[in-house]
């Protein structure tokens, strides 16, 4: 696992790396001068360096919370006080994208004992997926049950949906459906990975279903009490 996660880094460097390499040389040896291509070639080399930058944030995160010695800070909370502030950061892209957000937290559920940063880090990185995977005039909804002492919320989206081949490696590190997609749209195939990690040292679950052409729901499972 150790040698597989390693190769996958490796490799998820080398691209942006070889890229911003190239463009580089390209504009040392003359392109600098000419200032329209000159300006495009520096904009490719700020898109695969925000893209290292990514990859590199999410490694630390994966890591940090891959340590058993990492301790939870929790605190009493709602759940809708964690998850607005998440949906504000996003209502720019919502908005550019004419995606409509529909939330559905009932008042009567239960607050819970959490981790506030890293509750949130799970939301938006399943709110980004939502909204990078979602065409316009889509709609993402978020709402929250009680079932079976968890706590269960769910994203859901009417975005192209997954097969179901792939659903039971979608939280893997490093593991995407459309590989050329995910880089297009910014992705680092660790976001997932990460959402399954905060939600288990919570004592917690992920799940996921999805239909092709109609959407997906990702859904995570908090416990009532802490474990």
């Amino acid at each position: 696992m150790r040698s597989e996660f390693v190769a996958n880094v490796s490799h998820e460097l080398k691209t942006p790396l070889t890229t911003i390499k190239g463009f580089v040389e390209t504009l040392k040896e003359g392109a600098l001068n000419d200032p329209e291509k000159g300006k495009k070639f520096l904009d490719i080399i700020q898109k695969h360096t925000e893209r290292l930058e990514y990859l590199v944030n999410d490694l630390l995160t994966l890591s940090a919370i891959e340590n058993k010695g990492e301790l939870l800070n929790l605190e009493n909370i709602s759940v809708l006080s964690v998850i607005e502030p998440v949906i504000n950061l996003f209502k720019d892209r919502l908005e550019n994208k004419h995606l409509s957000l529909i939330l559905n937290i009932p008042e009567n559920i239960p607050s819970l004992n959490i981790d506030r940063i890293k509750i949130e880090q799970v939301f938006l990185n399943l709110l980004d997926n939502a909204i990078k995977f979602t065409p316009s005039q889509g709609i993402i909804s978020i709402g929250a049950l009680v079932q079976d002492g968890f706590i269960r919320i769910d994203i859901k989206d009417t975005g192209m949906g997954i097969e179901e081949k792939y659903l039971p490696r979608l939280f893997e590190r490093f593991y995407r459906v459309d590989k050329g997609r995910s880089s297009e749209l910014g992705g680092t195939g660790l976001g997932l990975s990460i959402v399954k990690h905060i939600v288990q040292m919570h004592g917690g679950r992920v799940a996921v279903e999805s239909d092709v052409g109609k959407g997906s729901t990702f859904s995570i499972f908090l416990p009532l009490k802490s474990s």
